[in-house]
């Protein structure tokens, strides 16, 4: 039905549908099966994102390598003494953020949108705006269709692999799909829904891939308590009406040929970055010898 943002909002406006509407029924064709059916499934998904988001806030989840592991709580802590300079809002998302980065890297079950490494943006921006909103768990499994729409037209015309594109593509593509979640939850229109998913794309164009030891831990999961901020401002701004000058699809394009040009070593690799200091250099020869 659809491959690229144009095309979607094309459906959106002829139909009178938004993004999510679309997207179930694209999935319907696809699949087979009844709108009842990809609505239970998304809502288990759901589910999964919850649990991930609050497991780490009140306890210590360190990862198997010790490399990561307790800043959700540290800042869930801090975020509870109420004197942020952020405010409880943004701390809190941060800490749920973090909560399932670190249930990942300690082989917890997380649900990878779009991926193991960006785990955390998706599903704290939804918990966070579901709270911040008063929204049902209905209007955020309708958010994450529009999200899964959204992470596909980045997978088909570019990449969500930091291996290929940088963490550009992986946090920039959760932030994306949790801005334009956002957005249409929050009532606004398919064309914000894109444009905020341009401007998280956009505000960390040409963001590099460089774990430490190659492990998805540090700084992934710092990227990804600034990913889910990057999402919240992203939705905030199109919600506003601010319009993105270059359409979702060129900055989609752009951000491939970004990645593109990134050199190997910042590509996933461990080799460059933070990877390739020497702090870095030695906790990877601590963990592997």
């Amino acid at each position: 039905m659809f491959n690229r943002g144009t095309e979607l909002l094309e459906l959106c406006n002829e139909e009178n549908k938004k993004i999510s509407d679309i997207v179930i029924e694209k999935e319907m064709k696809a699949t087979g099966m009844t709108r009842e059916e990809l609505i239970k499934i998304m809502g288990e998904t759901l589910n999964v994102m919850k649990t991930s988001a609050t497991e780490a806030l009140d306890k210590e989840v360190k990862s198997l390598s010790g490399l990561t592991g307790g800043n959700s709580k540290k800042v869930q802590d801090y975020t509870k003494k109420g004197k942020t300079l952020s405010g409880v809002f943004i701390n809190s998302a941060m800490a749920k953020a973090f909560s399932t980065s670190e249930v990942n890297a300690s082989m917890g079950k997380i649900v990878a949108a779009p991926t193991a490494g960006a785990s955390g943006i998706l599903p704290s921006a939804m918990l966070s705006a579901q709270e911040k909103l008063e929204l049902s768990d209905d209007d955020l499994i309708k958010g994450l269709f529009t999200a899964a729409g959204v992470g596909e037209i980045i997978a088909k015309n570019a990449t969500i692999s930091g291996a290929e594109g940088g963490c550009q593509a992986e946090c920039g593509a959760a932030a994306a799909m949790a801005a334009a979640a956002i957005v249409e939850m929050a009532g606004g229109s398919p064309k914000s829904s894109l444009d905020a998913a341009g401007f998280a794309l956009s505000n960390i164009m040409g963001l590099v891939c460089d774990p430490i030891a190659g492990l998805v831990e540090y700084p992934c999961a710092l990227r990804n308590a600034s990913g889910v901020v990057n999402a919240l401002i992203s939705a905030d701004m199109a919600l506003a009406h601010v319009q993105s000058i270059v359409p979702f699809d060129e900055v989609v394009e752009a951000m491939y040929e970004v990645g593109k040009a990134l050199p190997e070593t910042l590509r996933e690799t461990g080799l460059g970055g933070l990877a390739g200091t020497e702090t870095g250099k030695m906790c990877s020869k601590k963990i592997f010898g």
